[in-house]
């Protein structure tokens, strides 16, 4: 290890070394919220049912991030598909309730 050290402080003599370790703030990623309501709808696909949020006007990583953050928080199975999230089971209400909660405006559609 020391031979590294000896090797680095010959190709970089003024450089000073400090044992303090960096420290990067991270700040919160901002959604965009939108004016629009966000469609959270209710569909059966090969038989078994389905919540797929969709009409998000925001970036696609903002969406997808949206996407893990729901999936996470309600320990479900999903994925994010052709400008869609589709959430395995019927939990409308409760992702309304979340999208809510983070300020965006829900429209609930079928059933």
């Amino acid at each position: 290890m020391n031979d590294l050290e000896e090797q680095l402080k010959k190709l970089f003599p003024d450089h000073k070394v400090s044992n303090e370790p960096e420290f990067v703030e991270e700040t919160p990623h901002e959604l965009f919220v939108q004016a629009a309501p966000i469609l959270c709808k209710y569909e059966k696909r090969k038989g078994k049912p389905t919540t797929i949020i969709s009409d998000y006007e925001g970036l696609d990583e903002d969406f997808k991030l949206l996407a893990k953050e729901i999936k996470s928080k309600l320990a479900v199975g999903g994925t994010f598909k052709d400008g869609e999230i589709i959430i395995q089971g019927d939990y409308r209400d409760k992702i309304m309730k979340l999208l809510q909660d983070k300020g965006f405006k829900t429209k609930r559609v079928g059933g």
